[in-house]
């Protein structure tokens, strides 16, 4: 096994300068150890029980909500949780909302809305996929829409969906003169 003061010793047993002690990274200098460590960890961020903010929050990290909260929050590509002792009265916009605590207002995640056991939601909920587990308290109105939005719309290399086939068909009949011959399929 290699260790670093055996490296750092020269063989022939010359006297060297005593080693330096290992300067842990500052927070905002780059270096290997802060580079690394950044690229294998995902930012979290952590608001307190005794922390109360009203206003606009916005950012581009996870955030954990332990404290107040009463405006809007916005964490469009992160996930947003809202701990046991978190009390949010605020509109939400987030990639993810998970809620072990209360929330008053509407909720819009992009990917899902979790509202976990003892958690708390007052207020519309937007969102492609839900989750309330047992014991959880919800009131409001769910709006599970598609990524994308409203109505599901043709891909490359996949047909038209069949509403919109039948219409486009409609159209190119009343055009048509009588006795014309008709085009299906097109």
């Amino acid at each position: 096994m290699w260790k670093r003061d055996e490296a750092v010793r020269p063989a022939s047993g010359q006297p060297t300068a005593a080693p330096q002690p290992a300067v842990p990274a500052q927070a905002g200098a780059p270096g290997p150890r802060s580079e690394m460590s950044h690229s294998m960890e995902k930012d979290i961020v952590n608001i307190g029980k005794s922390v109360v903010i009203k206003g606009e929050l916005n950012g581009s990290e996870d955030l954990t909500i332990e404290g107040h909260v009463e405006g809007t929050i916005q964490l469009k590509d992160n996930v947003l949780t809202i701990g046991p002792n978190g009390r949010i009265k605020a509109q939400v916009f987030a990639k993810a909302v998970i809620v072990l605590g209360e929330v008053t207002g509407n909720v819009t995640a992009s990917d899902k809305v979790d509202i976990r056991d003892n958690g708390s939601v007052d207020g519309d909920i937007v969102s492609p996929r839900v989750a309330i587990a047992e014991g959880a308290h919800f009131r409001g109105s769910v709006d599970m829409q598609r990524k994308g939005g409203g109505q599901p719309q043709a891909q490359p290399g996949k047909p038209a969906p069949a509403a919109a086939a039948q219409s486009q068909q409609a159209a190119q009949q009343s055009t048509q003169p009588a006795g014309a011959p008709q085009r299906v399929g097109a």
